[in-house]
């Protein structure tokens, strides 16, 4: 797989800095059941890197010491992490939002019927990837039958109460573009999943969140083998806009690989560009010993992804 980093390090993306750790987002491994082509991450069901008890405990503890409001789960597949269900009984326990970043599918495999009702009992915010409202640009994208599934888990975690008005509990969606483009308006495409999910499946949620493609790892690999690189990379900058600087994720969060080691955000970590630009990757460790969060963020030329028009973050555009 050809490496985009050494191209993103050359680049003219303004300094952004830290304001505070409000959100511990932590991967807790690349084992997924599906191998998608935008995926960033490079999941698969073939990858072994799972984060281990001991690390996490570790993370609790941070959250603990420094009043971390909220634990981002994500993945892979965070729930095929065989500690999945300990880390989120216990974050919940003690009053931490917990969100897990959810490939519907899952939810259909075999060995993982506990999900949905698991989530519902311990209140957890659930982010379902769904691509398109389109079966064919769904399978496309995803592989045949993941449309299908997709909306089977949907309408089961609607059936738990998931997006139900006074359930209290929450379920976004998230659109990623099929290919080299950015995504459309967030608020217009919102309705449109509204309207046709509804109408077709019975389906609702609460929000939908409108990501980037970023152009590192599997996607970017792709890009670069279909020589596209450099027309989606000017596609970003061109489109890139001060204001959403101020409200990129980076600036309240911290993100954590099955490891441990600290990282700016999940890009970053794809991308092993440490947290705060260090030299060496620190680790959660050092967050307990020394209690101190960089300010400053390492920044690269995948940033304009979160910049570019109407912004892209983990939890959708930004303006």
């Amino acid at each position: 797989m050809r490496n985009t980093l050494p191209l993103l390090l050359d680049t003219d993306f303004p300094a952004i800095r830290r304001d505070r750790l409000d959100t511990l987002q932590m991967n807790l491994g690349y084992l997924c059941n599906l191998a998608c082509l935008h995926c960033h991450v490079a999941a698969g069901p073939t990858r072994k890197e799972l984060m281990d008890r001991e690390t996490m405990e570790i993370a609790l503890e941070v959250i603990a010491r420094h009043g971390v409001g909220t634990l981002d789960l994500t993945g892979g597949s965070p729930e095929m992490n065989p500690h999945f269900r300990w880390l989120v009984e216990t974050a919940a326990r003690s009053g931490v939002h917990v969100m897990d970043r959810l490939n519907p599918t899952i939810m259909r495999e075999p060995g993982y019927e506990w999900v949905g009702e698991f989530l519902a009992r311990h209140r957890v915010e659930a982010i379902a990837s769904l691509p398109c409202y389109s079966k064919e640009n769904v399978d496309a994208q995803r592989g045949n039958g993941v449309f299908e599934a997709s909306i089977a888990a949907l309408q089961e975690l609607n059936k738990l109460g998931y997006g139900q008005a006074g359930s209290g509990l929450t379920l976004n969606l998230v659109y990623n573009p099929v290919g080299a483009s950015l995504p459309p308006p967030q608020a217009a495409l919102e309705e449109d999943y509204k309207r046709l999910l509804h109408e077709e499946f019975g389906i609702v949620f609460n929000a939908l969140f409108t990501i980037t493609n970023m152009p590192i790892k599997r996607f970017g690999a792709v890009l670069l083998a279909k020589g596209q690189y450099d027309g989606y990379m000017d596609t970003l900058r061109n489109a890139y806009r001060a204001a959403n600087l101020k409200n990129v994720m980076c600036r309240n969060l911290v993100s954590v690989d099955y490891q441990g080691f600290l990282y700016d955000c999940d890009f970053n970590q794809m991308l092993d560009l440490p947290l705060g630009g260090s030299e060496q990757r620190p680790h959660l460790r050092q967050l307990l010993e020394s209690g101190d969060v960089p300010r400053r963020i390492a920044v690269g030329g995948h940033c304009y992804g979160c910049t570019a028009g109407q912004g892209s973050s983990c939890g959708g555009a930004l303006g």
